[in-house]
Parts: C-alpha cells; sequence; structure tokens
C-alpha cells in the first residue's frame, strides 16, 4: 500500500494535483516559520535592549548595605554584578557671596556600571541636551564627577571646575548624555551627579538617617546563563522570606519600568496578532487547496473503488500521500521560513541596533508541527470524502452526502485552528478572542452570501443583458460554491485589511500613546503664591498651557477603619507603599489621560460601599470625601470600590471612600497620581504644585534662567528617558509593520485559492454554452460580471469585519482610542472587485481557449 502511495503520489505530482497543496503548504508554513523565526530573536532582543533601560537583567534596591552572602550567591551563579548608591544631596560651588548651592541627584556608581546599556558622556552642552555623546567607557575618575548640563547652569560654574559635596571637591570632568537607568522616580528629579563609589565615603555623607538607597545590579554574563538570573530571583526572594528582611525590593523589567513594560506588553501583543493573522490565512489556505484537490479526485477515486480496493484501503494511500505532501511541504517552507527571516533582517538594516541573539530549533519545530497541525486539520475531511466515493459514480456524475464520520473531522479542523490560535498567540484570551470573531465572521459571512444570492435571483431580470443574465444564473445554479467563495475571499481579505488598512490606524493609535510632543520636563515644588508668574514664564518659553496640579504629601495610617502597620501586608511592594508618602491630589475633572475602569468620578452615582464604609459613614458629621485609585495600587494594596481610607496630612486626618478606579497611560510620561481626593475635603490643605510640559530643544537655557530666579523649584529634564521609550517603540512599530507585510503573501494565496477553486467547473460550463450557441465575448463579459459581484460583497464584508476586529482589538486589547475611519468599506469595495476580475481574468483565459468539443468530451 505504501508503494502505491508513493507512485500516486508521484503521478498526482506530475499531473500538477498536488503542486498547489504543496504550494499552499510550503507558503503557509514558510509564512509562520519566518515570523517565528523573527519573532523569537526579536522578542529575546528586545527584552534584552529594554533591560538596558534597568542597567541590568536584575536590580536589588535596599535601604541598608546589601548582606555579603547576597552577593556570594550571585557569583556562585556565575552572575555580573556591580552596584549603585543614590540619595538627594546640595552641591555647592563657589564661595562667599557668589556662593551657590543646588539639589542634586547624586549617584555613586561602581566598576562595571551599567551591566547593560550605554552610559553616554560628552562635553558639549548641546549635544548632551539631545542626548547625544560617546560611550563612556567605564565611571568617572577618582576625584572627578559627571554631571547633567543643568547643574553647571545652577550652579554657575563649567567643565574643568570644582564644586563641593559634602566634606569634599570634586572636579566636573563629563556632562551626561544619556544614563541607561535612570528612570522617572522622584529621587531622579533632581540634576544628576555622578561619582565613583570608592568616594563616596570621602564626602562624610554617609551618616545615620542618610537617605540612601542601595542598588545591586545583576546580569548574566552569557545567553546560557540567562536562566541563573530568575533562579537567583527565586532563591533571593526566599532569603528575603526567611529572614523576615525589610526595605528591600527587587526590580525586573516587569516590575521597575512601568513605561517600558507597557510598551513591551503591546508589542508581544502586535507580535502575537501577526502569528494569528497568519495562522488564520494559512488554515483557509489548506482548506481550499484540500478541497480542490477532492474534488479533482473523485473520478479517480471512484475508479480505485471499482478496481478493488477496499474503502480502508483508499483511506490510506490518501492518508499516506497526504501526510509525505505534508512533511516535504512542511519541511521546505520551514527552510524558506529560516531563509525568509534573514532576508526580513537584512531589509530592516539599522532598525535592529545590536546583534539578535541566534536562533533557536524551536520556530523551525513549531513550523514542522504546525504544517502538519494545518494538514490533519483541514486536509483530513476531504480525504475521508474520498473514501466514502461510491462505485457508480464510474457512470452517474453524483455524490452522496457527506457521512456524519466526514462532518465530525470538521470538528477536528475547528479544535486545530483554536490550537493553532493558542499556539502562535501565548495569550489565552487574545487567541480565544481571534478565533471567536473569525468563526463568527465566518457564520456572518455565509449568511450574507446566501441573502445577497436570494436577492440576486430577483434581480435576474433587472437588466436587459445576456452576459448580466448569464452571470446571475452561473452564480444561483452552485449556491454551495459560491457562498464558499465569498466567504473564503471575506476573510482572506478581511485579514489583509486588518494588515494593512487597519494596521495603520492601530499604529497612529500606538505612536500616540507616547507621541513626539510629550512632556519631557517636570517642575516640583511650586509655591501657591508663585503659580501665575511660573505659568507666564513657561508660556514665554513655549509651553503655553502646560498644567498644573496640587500635590499633597500624606501618610495612610487606616483602612475601612483599622490601622495600617507594617504588618497589614506581607507582599513587600504593599508593604512599602502602606509605610512611605503618598503624593496624593485633588481636582474637580479628571486627567484626559486617565481612563475610569470601575465606579464614577466625583459627584456622580454613588459607588456600592461596604459594611465598614457604611458604618463610618452613618457615625461620621459630615459625609465621607470621595477617592480615585489607580487599579495598580489598587489591586497590591487588595482595594476595592465603597472602602475608605484614612490619611495623615501635616498632622491633619482625611478619610474618603473610594469611588472610582483609574487606568493610567504610563508611557504618556504626564503628571499622574496613584490617589487624587475631591476638592472639597482637600480645601486649606498644605500644598505645593506639579507641572509637565514639553519643551522645545533650543529653549533649554530659560530653564536654568527660572531655577535661577526661583531656587525653590526642581526642575526635571526627561528628555532621555522619553527618547528611550520612543526609540524601542518605533523600533517595535517598524518590525511589525514588516512581520504584517511578510504575512500578506499568504492572504494573497488563499484570494488565489478562492478565486481558482471553481475553475474546473466554469470550464465545464463554459464548454457547454458556447456549444449552444454563446461567444466567448458573451461569456467573458459574464464571467467578469460574475466576479465583480462577489469580489463586492466579499469585499464589503470584509471591511466590516476588519472595522470590528480593529475596534475590539484597540478597545479592549490595547487600550486605545479607536476611530471608524469610511475609507476601509471603500477600499474593502475597490479591493474585492479588483481582485476577484483579476483571479478571473487569469482564469478567464484557461477556460475559453479550450475548444467546446474537448470540453464536452472530457465531460
Amino acid at each position: 500500500m505504501f508503494k502505491q502511495a508513493v507512485r500516486m503520489t508521484a503521478r498526482d505530482w506530475r499531473a500538477g494535483q498536488l503542486r498547489f497543496l504543496l504550494v499552499a503548504l510550503t507558503v503557509a508554513v514558510a509564512a509562520l516559520s519566518a515570523a517565528g523565526f523573527f519573532i523569537d530573536r526579536l522578542r529575546t532582543g528586545l527584552e534584552r535592549d529594554a533591560h538596558q533601560l534597568l542597567g541590568a537583567d536584575l536590580v536589588v534596591n535596599a535601604d541598608q548595605p546589601l548582606p555579603a552572602a547576597w552577593r556570594a550567591e550571585a557569583l556562585r551563579r556565575g552572575l555580573r554584578l556591580t552596584d549603585t548608591a543614590t540619595f538627594p544631596s546640595m552641591a555647592q560651588a563657589g564661595a562667599g557671596e557668589r556662593s551657590h548651592g543646588l539639589l542634586a541627584s547624586v549617584k555613586a556608581v561602581g566598576e562595571g556600571y551599567p551591566l547593560r546599556g550605554t552610559l553616554k558622556t560628552t562635553r558639549d552642552a548641546g549635544q548632551a541636551e539631545q542626548s547625544l555623546g560617546e560611550a563612556a567607557g567605564g565611571i568617572p575618575a577618582p576625584g572627578t564627577v559627571w554631571v547633567d548640563a543643568g547643574l553647571l547652569g545652577g550652579l554657575h560654574i563649567a567643565l574643568g571646575e570644582q564644586l563641593r559635596l559634602g566634606d569634599a571637591s570634586f572636579t566636573v570632568t563629563r556632562l551626561i548624555a544619556s544614563e541607561p537607568d535612570r528612570g522617572a522616580s522622584f529621587m531622579n528629579f533632581a540634576p544628576r551627579l555622578m561619582l565613583p563609589l570608592a568616594d563616596l565615603a570621602s564626602t562624610g555623607l554617609l551618616q545615620p538617617g542618610a537617605r540612601l538607597t542601595y542598588r545591586l545590579l545583576l546580569a548574566a554574563p552569557t545567553e546560557q546563563l540567562a536562566g541563573q538570573v530568575a533562579a537567583y530571583e527565586q532563591w533571593l526572594q526566599a532569603a528575603i522570606r526567611a529572614g523576615a528582611v525589610k526595605g528591600v525590593r527587587i526590580d525586573s523589567l516587569e516590575s521597575g519600568r512601568p513605561e517600558m513594560r507597557a510598551t513591551l506588553e503591546r508589542a508581544d501583543r502586535f507580535l502575537s496578532l501577526v502569528g494569528l493573522l497568519s495562522a488564520l490565512l494559512a488554515a483557509v489556505a489548506v482548506a481550499m487547496a484540500a478541497r480542490r484537490f477532492m474534488l479533482r479526485h473523485l473520478d479517480a477515486c471512484a475508479m480505485l473503488r471499482c478496481l478493488g480496493l477496499t474503502q480502508n484501503q483508499v483511506a490510506r494511500m490518501y492518508l499516506i500521500e497526504f501526510t509525505l505532501v505534508g512533511l516535504a511541504g512542511s519541511v521546505l517552507g520551514v527552510a524558506l521560513g529560516f531563509a525568509g527571516h534573514y532576508v526580513l533582517l537584512e531589509v530592516l538594516g539599522k532598525l535592529v541596533s545590536a546583534e539578535l541573539p541566534a536562533p533557536s530549533l524551536l520556530p523551525a519545530l513549531q513550523g514542522v508541527a504546525t504544517g502538519m497541525l494545518l494538514l490533519v486539520g483541514f486536509a483530513l475531511p476531504p480525504v475521508l470524502q474520498l473514501r466514502n466515493v461510491p462505485h457508480n459514480r464510474v457512470i452517474r456524475r453524483e455524490q452522496d452526502a457527506p457521512r456524519p464520520l466526514a462532518l465530525a473531522t470538521y470538528g477536528l479542523g475547528l479544535a486545530s485552528f483554536v490550537a493553532l490560535l493558542l499556539w502562535q498567540a501565548g495569550d489565552v484570551r487574545l487567541a480565544l478572542a481571534t478565533a471567536l470573531g473569525f468563526l463568527a465572521a465566518f457564520g456572518l459571512f455565509a449568511l450574507a452570501g446566501r441573502l445577497a444570492l436570494a436577492a440576486l435571483k430577483r434581480a435576474r431580470g433587472a437588466v436587459d443583458n445576456q452576459s448580466w443574465r448569464f452571470a446571475v444564473t452561473s452564480l444561483q445554479r452552485r449556491p454551495g460554491a459560491t457562498v464558499v467563495q465569498i466567504v473564503s475571499l471575506a476573510l482572506g481579505l478581511m485579514a489583509l485589511l486588518l494588515l494593512t488598512v487597519v494596521r495603520g490606524d492601530l499604529m497612529t493609535a500606538w505612536r500616540n500613546a507616547t507621541p513626539a510632543d510629550a512632556p519631557n520636563r517636570f517642575i516640583i515644588n511650586i509655591q501657591p503664591e508663585q503659580k501665575a508668574a511660573i505659568a507666564a514664564r513657561l508660556e514665554r518659553a513655549g509651553a503655553p498651557g502646560a498644567p498644573l496640579y496640587p500635590m499633597i504629601r500624606g501618610r495612610l495610617t487606616a483602612l475601612n477603619g483599622a490601622a495600617v502597620t507594617s504588618d497589614t501586608y506581607a507582599d513587600e511592594r504593599a508593604r512599602n507603599l502602606a509605610e512611605r508618602e503618598f503624593n496624593l491630589s485633588t481636582m474637580a475633572t479628571m486627567q484626559a489621560e486617565n481612563k475610569i475602569v470601575a465606579g464614577r468620578w466625583f459627584g456622580a452615582a454613588a459607588a456600592p460601599a461596604s459594611a465598614a464604609a457604611v458604618a463610618d459613614a452613618a457615625s461620621a458629621a459630615e459625609p465621607l470625601a470621595e477617592a480615585s485609585v489607580e487599579e495598580g495600587i489598587a489591586k497590591t494594596l487588595r482595594l476595592k470600590l465603597g472602602d475608605t481610607m484614612r490619611f495623615d496630612i501635616a498632622g491633619q486626618t482625611v478619610e474618603a471612600r473610594i469611588t472610582s478606579l483609574r487606568k493610567l497611560e504610563w508611557g504618556s510620561m504626564r503628571v499622574n497620581f496613584f490617589v487624587i481626593i475631591s476638592p472639597a475635603a482637600m480645601a486649606g490643605m498644605p500644598q505645593t504644585w506639579i507641572t509637565a510640559f514639553h519643551l522645545p530643544r533650543q529653549r533649554g537655557a530659560e530653564m536654568d534662567a527660572l531655577t535661577r530666579d526661583y531656587p525653590n523649584l526642581t526642575i526635571v529634564d526627561v528628555g532621555g528617558v522619553l527618547r528611550q521609550v520612543q526609540a524601542v517603540l518605533e523600533q517595535v512599530v517598524t518590525a511589525v509593520e514588516f512581520l504584517f507585510a511578510f504575512t500578506l503573501v499568504s492572504g494573497l494565496l488563499v484570494l488565489y485559492a478562492a478565486l481558482m477553486g471553481s475553475q474546473d467547473e466554469r470550464t465545464r460550463e463554459a464548454g457547454l454554452l458556447r456549444a449552444l450557441g454563446a461567444t466567448r465575448r458573451q461569456l467573458s463579459r459574464a464571467q467578469l460580471i460574475e466576479f465583480a459581484l462577489v469580489g463586492a460583497l466579499a469585499g464589503l464584508l470584509a471591511a466590516s469585519g476588519a472595522a470590528a476586529m480593529g475596534w475590539a482589538l484597540a478597545t479592549y486589547q490595547f487600550q486605545f482610542a479607536w476611530a471608524f475611519a469610511p475609507t476601509v468599506w471603500l477600499v474593502g469595495l475597490a479591493a474585492g472587485a479588483l481582485c476577484a476580475i483579476a483571479g478571473g481574468w487569469l482564469g478567464l483565459r484557461n477556460v475559453l481557449r479550450q475548444p467546446p468539443l474537448q470540453t464536452l468530451r472530457e465531460g
């Protein structure tokens, strides 16, 4: 049987019967494999590059020097490590009346800093403003410091001059252009002053009560030891729990940089979406190719049954044939995908700033497995239909309806499709949403196709044209095939529209989440009486309308009437949040970048209150204030709507009930607050003001003048952080766009399969009609009309489906603002009609070239 199957495979190959199926499978696996290889390397590379924003793979923060045993364990595991210490302190320069002082964010760094990323310095203030410079290649030399350019202006000194830090004097030798792990915390809001860790003791600032943050940076020296970082993190967490160590926080990419985490999470979802659409197109293409193979082998299968082969023998023979084709197509597709991903890397050029990690075998294994899964899921049903071909088909061109077992195999195909989506996405929610969306689209498209055929039946006589009547009659003659063609074409076009038109809107929305004009300056510690004057100065400096928000320092003392202490929470981050002061704010109108995810804003319908909150409210002389809490901190502190929070603000007590939870857009770089309390409760509370704005690079000197005129202000330049986020964002966006373009190959193959699936039947019909007197011109026009009708309907359906899926993805997966663009329907209508007409014209040449007599003889 195996030899016979091999002979049948060779015969079908020579006859061209397997080429389309092999091409469909090869292109499908090649698209998936190329995306798989590239995504695998890109994800690893992006995580590596994003770790540069931490300066390490893992960072341990503590308010006390770290135990020596922790370092010894890291070294035992072969990890690289270095130390930093960060604290605020006054830097001074000059003497007597010409003495100047400025609060600086001091950072003492050890040898080897940073472990990830590049510290860049320069001697040109303009370059420093634009984060341009050369790699430092080390740390400051003993007795020297590197500083932000703003520190020189505040101290009225230049490069080469000295400043004082505590008891020691240092020479300023370089300006810091880019600091990879700077972050955007309040500790880093003052201008940076960087010195060697070995010189820190000479300053005399290491006194009891000093607000130092000790940081241990760790990184794997090679990719082979990357797993040791996670293992060390687990060991360290266990050691912290066992020793009940307090004041320690472990930062990874996920916890240390929320704005970068949000960017990479969206990147991962986009890359997963590429895999999902590739899987969808591959499934449709293979299903169409297998169906065409089945239709062309009905007569041959009936002849084999007449020659004595049993149903099981026929099934085994075709299963062996499909297995051979599947293995060949999968291996060839993996090879093409492997080569294709190198082409993709070459096309990307300088997109990836460093060498990507070497490709692994996992995408190759996934490619072969995907090819076989596609073949089993979408080729097995047609094979089982061949098994049931009756003997009498040799005489009568009839076929029985598919048997229940054959129909049940379509459930296997559906299960295979869902499994493929889950595998490719790596995100159950995204995979299930996409699968349900396309399955719903399949059903709606089929229903719309049936309704359209019914409407066309009535419109047959509306146009007095023979070609029109031929076209409508042809569509009515095979309603099942017509609906399959409409659905397949619509699904392929929907994926293509989602990859092109809708993809552009998604990318635009993503870029707008961290726009080019996002705030790059923060000013804190603005006194109430300075608000008007500073607002006027900002307007003259080129930042009109900069919003000012009150900032109120308060300590959380009770939740729902129960006191909050260091023992309230077991989680270290929750404990740190509960122990430190909150930066509270108050405002009547919510910030535009915030989004309510639960409850209502102040003054709206009351949120459901807990029993404790009801009791507190009943006993209070005045109604409780309202509070809006960021959803992340609410989860960490286990807060919910209706809970009451009590704050101590400079000796005054404020109690507020949580009436809403908010989602913040961390990538926007705007002012955000964890807790906002209704204005009536915060009237008269001691407060300063904060603002964030975008300042053109050439106006940086005006901020130095503002600092001199208002020494109490702290002006922070976060342009470097913003440029880091935008650089990674642009890298991911461009890579995703290339992956989307690569996946179009699968979509084009689906279109070809849908348009050419009925070519044999059309050839027989054309021969019969020409024998009955129809002209070649009439048939040509009829087929063009038919394809235009099918394509236009499929295009409209595809545009509707793509718009709906784009809205769903933007709203529920990527959290973007979404606006429907009417152009998607125009593009869908035009693309559907043009693709169908082009495909029809290609098929029309072969159909009408064949003489009618030959067609009748073959029929």
